[in-house]
């Protein structure tokens, strides 16, 4: 597995923005956007073996909705690593080992960090198990380099999943980490008819307070932001972006509260308009060790 040299990428972080300063706010979304792809994450997990997948069985209680007839859905339970979007992405699906076809299963969508595969994200998060042991039916993308082409691509994979699986469109969540978490960040505002999430987790983004101020709240979602304190390539921007979410989705800045799991909860927030941010250690390339309380914010969402 290669490293990046971490001074090089930021330098060259650096001089992008000073690029991108005079741009339009239009122009300057896509761009950054953009940018942490190529800047970021250049790991190649894809030199590791592969790893056999751990699926989880769930448990289907009586509040389950019937969601699909049994015969409408192709997509079977297990592993299926083939899948391609309308506009050629890549991407894996994974489903609880005991899943159930006429079940509307939420959908969580893993956005790869740059360099990274669909096979690299699963390996990196660890989220298959768990995940899949509470009900989720999951998906790992490929990573390309963010643009507006690409994020309506990246849109349009609940749906095709949806043709196959049983989903509920009701709740479809997003996460990834670095520019995944980029990416997760970016669908909340969309501007088109396109995916509407339930929640997102954004870990290690590159999206800044000041980057952030420069468009409109979209409406009130769940938010959490998750971000290392000693991340060197992305110092403080979780703090900055949790407090963005947080005013955008009205809650009251003064009223914070840590919890025991040493997360921020904001206080007097819109109807579903939860914010949290959780800080870890480990640097920018760590995974934080969030995920049971990721699905907690997600299903409670």
């Amino acid at each position: 597995m290669r490293n990046y040299r971490e001074s090089g990428w930021r330098l060259q972080y650096q001089l992008i923005l000073r690029l991108l300063s005079t741009a339009s706010n239009e122009v300057n979304l896509v761009s950054r956007l953009s940018l942490s792809a190529a800047i970021l994450f250049a790991t190649l997990m894809s030199a590791c073996s592969k790893e056999p997948v751990e699926l989880g069985a769930t448990t289907y209680g009586p509040d389950v909705t019937v969601g699909c007839a049994t015969d409408t859905r192709v997509g079977s339970g297990g592993v299926h690593d083939h899948e391609l979007s309308t506009g050629g992405i890549r991407f894996s699906v994974r489903t609880p080992v005991n899943y159930d076809p006429s079940i509307a299963h939420p959908l969580l969508l893993v956005y790869p960090a740059a360099g990274h595969d669909r096979h690299d994200s699963e390996r990196f998060t660890q989220l298959t198990p768990v995940a899949t042991t509470a009900g989720f039916i999951v998906a790992y993308v490929d990573h390309r380099r963010l643009s507006i082409k690409v994020l309506d691509g990246l849109a349009t994979i609940p749906t095709v999943v949806a043709r196959k699986w049983c989903i509920d469109p009701e709740r479809i969540f997003l996460t990834g980490h670095s520019d995944g978490g980029t990416a997760a960040a970016a669908m909340a505002f969309r501007r088109d008819d396109g995916l509407t999430p339930a929640a997102i987790v954004a870990s290690a983004a590159g999206l800044r307070g000041s980057d952030l101020e420069a468009y409109v709240c979209p409406e009130p979602l769940p938010v959490m932001v998750l971000h290392n304190s000693d991340d060197k390539l992305f110092p403080g921007f979780g703090a900055q972006a949790a407090r963005w979410w947080a005013e955008c989705n009205q809650c009251d800045l003064g009223a914070s509260k840590i919890g025991t799991d040493g997360c921020v909860s904001y206080k007097g927030c819109a109807e579903q308009g939860e914010v949290r941010y959780c800080e870890g250690s480990g640097g920018h390339r760590k995974w934080p060790n969030q995920n049971d309380a990721m699905l907690r914010f997600f299903l409670s969402s």
